[in-house]
């Protein structure tokens, strides 16, 4: 009878088995039927997104040729230029997503030469518009061979659409088909399952009795509890009353590295404790005595618990005490929530002294605004025989050295106005490679290893520029006697391990710039400290210390990062990553600044509350030849502005008292005279203005310290007045009526 039981127990699992193996590879079949389906269809509602985009992108380009070939204004064109960068991404990402399917490789090829047609019809007519007029323009638009093109190119996009639409529309059926067979293929098999799953246990239940499934039911507990067991993070271990060893998981023996002798019952908990301990730091397990007197004070199920290092990092151990007189020890490591924490303080710190900073920075532009604007007056009203000029000119100098050190402030304090935009720094570098061999001198041995396939990467090239220079001056302050100077770029991948130990960083793709000396290099106290505004180790007069703090703001505020590796005697390496970015890279140049400006007479208001800095402001703005008008915050400026004469431009601070601010007022004064040209001026920058660490778009701002040259270039840049005639200008350095 026996036999025959064990018999239909076997033939009931064999049929189970049988029949969930056969709707497991039904039911993966059609699955990947499914994927593969929506997978189809997912890939041509891609394609036919792109077709639209490469579609609105030519006749954005055709709508810019047509405003300016009507109206010859040169805006007209920003849809067309702005158009050809995306036609050109459009059609590679177009080509991609085609891959190797022939009627629409052919279509894309036609397209392709369609588009450029069009491309060079239109760049044709607004040369002949530029050159010749609009009647030559027009009659290059009459010979239709642009419209044949957009015929062409609409067609083809048609074609395209048409195409990856019905593929889309067949693979959304046959993906719904799959998943209805699917799903019923589930239904089916899940109830005949249950149904031969009800008959076995009807049988087993029969066969073996109460016993035999208690028995199993203890073996799958053990097994659960020792499954839990292995899959804790912590390392825990067993040990009886006889302080030897019983149970254990695989976590523990990891942690402590412990070798197989000792991972088998019975190793003795002091056996432990003699192999993890050293000379040269405790016990890693407490001893005898210690476990003998924590049990004499305290509750015999008190847990105790301390830290322990071991092979360079921190653990917390655990040892709580059981009933019969053993006790269980739980070794957590604590190396990354410890590192973790270290690192969030270090941020904190460096964020509440950029906080100090800004502040501090901003009310000392202010003075020193006033400062360098009243000495230009003084130095122009006694003229350069003078003998007083040459202490004003030291007195200049030495606010501009202010100045200098409030700019590093703020860009430690991540408030300075960037304008971020694609760059190849491999062009960078080479044009940067004489400035620093000059700057450096000949004793420094300039090395710059360029990488092949380097990606662009998304920063104001100015301030990268900047950054590279102050790290380059930095490393030949450590080698006196002279030395190599290596300048190294690569592309890296931060990962999401890197970016869980430091802070601000984001894992993604970024480009390095290393810059390593062959140094006196920096003890790991320097190097903790170095970001520090004001920290340097240089002889006094040597060095500002706000260096590597320009650095360090200028990588934070470009969403990149910063670190130092250094070994005493032997170099430093300083690693400055920005994120990388994909599109069209521009060509930095250096401004040069015109030497005059065009006069006009303009009528500016001035809105500035801070009373010494308004006056510097008006004073020279007079000089100019503008006409100005004054006020001290948003309501004055209100009612000022409401009078009969008409205004400009408004050059107003951005910070004002009251509930005007300095955004909300420009809102405004353009509300009532929408042609209005506005510039913004500030001691740092201001969220209202600023945002992710840039401008917003169409926004000009003077900084604050500025020259009078500074302020006459800007405020003719905002004005425009680069189109008045040549022999109407002002010369900046003369002051006719300091007054005004």
């Amino acid at each position: 009878m026996a036999a025959v039981i064990a018999k239909a127990n076997a033939m009931v699992l064999a049929g189970l088995v049988a029949l969930v193996a056969i709707i497991a590879l039904v039911s993966y079949d059609h699955a990947l039927r499914f994927e593969a389906a929506r997978d189809a269809a997912r890939h041509s509602r891609i394609v036919v997104d792109a077709v639209q985009d490469l579609r609105s992108a030519v006749q954005a380009a055709e709508t810019g040729q047509r405003g300016y070939l009507l109206t010859g204004r040169e805006e007209y064109l920003a849809p067309y230029h702005g158009a050809l960068t995306d036609i050109a991404v459009l059609q590679g990402r177009l080509s991609q997503l085609i891959g190797n399917e022939p009627a629409q490789q052919k279509r894309v090829e036609a397209l392709t030469q369609a588009i450029q047609e069009k491309l060079s019809e239109i760049a044709h007519t607004i040369e002949l518009r530029t050159s010749y007029g609009v009647d030559a323009s027009l009659h290059a638009v009459d010979t239709d061979i642009g419209l044949r093109a957009m015929e062409r190119i609409m067609a083809l996009l048609g074609e395209m659409q048409s195409v990856e639409s019905a593929r889309m529309e067949q693979g959304i059926a046959t993906a719904d088909a799959a998943e209805v067979l699917t799903r019923w293929w589930s239904i089916g098999g899940t109830a005949l399952a249950i149904l031969l799953l009800g008959f076995g246990a009807w049988l087993l239940r029969r066969s073996f009795g109460d016993l035999r499934t208690a028995q199993s039911e203890a073996r799958s507990l053990a097994l659960h509890l020792q499954s839990s067991f292995d899959s804790l993070s912590q390392g825990i271990a067993v040990f009886d009353a006889e302080r030897q060893l019983v149970h254990w998981n695989g976590r523990f023996t990891q942690l402590l590295d412990l070798p197989p002798s000792l991972q088998v019952h019975g190793t003795s908990y002091l056996s432990l404790g003699h192999f993890l301990s050293s000379e040269d730091r405790p016990p890693f397990f407490e001893t005898e005595e210690q476990i003998v007197l924590a049990e004499s004070g305290r509750s015999r199920r008190e847990p105790v618990v301390y830290e322990r290092s071991l092979g360079g990092r921190i653990f917390e151990v655990r040892r709580t005490p059981m009933p019969d007189g053993g006790f269980v020890v739980t070794c957590t490591d604590l190396t990354d929530r410890v590192t973790a924490e270290r690192t969030l303080r270090e941020a904190q710190k460096m964020q509440a002294i950029g906080q100090l900073t800004g502040g501090v920075a901003h009310d000392f532009n202010n003075l020193l605004t006033v400062i360098l604007g009243n000495l230009e007056a003084m130095q122009a009203l006694l003229g350069q025989d003078h003998p007083i000029v040459p202490r004003i000119e030291s007195a200049a100098r030495g606010a501009e050295r202010g100045a200098s050190l409030t700019r590093h402030l703020l860009a430690f304090a991540r408030r300075q106005p960037l304008e971020p935009k694609p760059v190849s720094l491999r062009r960078l570098f080479t044009d940067m490679t004489g400035l620093l061999r000059r700057t450096l001198g000949e004793h420094i041995d300039v090395r710059v290893v360029e990488t092949a396939g380097l990606w662009d990467v998304l920063a104001d090239p100015a301030q990268v520029e900047s950054a590279v220079l102050n790290l380059a001056i930095n490393a030949r302050d450590a080698m006196p006697s002279g030395g190599r100077l290596t300048i190294e770029t690569a592309n890296v991948m931060l990962d999401e391990t890197y970016a869980r130990g430091h802070v601000e960083v984001t894992a993604g793709d970024y480009v390095m710039i290393a810059v390593t000396d062959t140094g006196t290099g920096m003890t790991p106290e320097v190097i903790d400290r170095a970001f520090e505004p004001f920290f340097t180790t240089k002889d006094a007069g040597r060095g500002t210390g706000l260096g590597l703090s320009m650095v360090f703001g200028f990588a934070k505020q470009s969403f990149g990062h910063v670190k130092i590796y250094s070994e005493l005697g032997h170099g430093t390496s300083v690693k400055l990553y920005l994120p990388r970015v994909v599109g069209v890279s521009t060509r930095y140049e250096r401004p040069v600044e015109p030497l005059e400006l065009p006069r006009t007479s303009a009528t500016i208001l001035v809105v500035e509350d801070d009373e010494a800095v308004r006056e510097v402001v008006v004073m020279h703005l007079r000089d100019f030849g503008y006409s100005v008008i004054e006020a001290g915050d948003g309501a004055e400026a209100l009612e000022r502005a409401g009078g009969t004469v008409p205004i400009d431009m408004v050059l107003t601070d951005v910070v004002l008292p009251g509930t005007i601010r300095g955004k909300e007022l420009v809102r405004r004064l353009t509300d009532l005279s929408p042609g209005l040209k506005v510039l913004f001026m500030s001691g740092y920058t201001e969220n209202a203005i600023v945002h992710h660490g840039k401008l917003d778009d169409g926004v000009q701002l003077l900084s604050k310290p500025f020259k009078r040259d500074q302020l006459a270039r800007k405020v003719a840049e905002v004005l425009g007045t680069d189109a008045a005639e040549d022999d109407n200008v002002v010369q900046l350095n003369a002051v006719q009526n300091p007054k005004g």
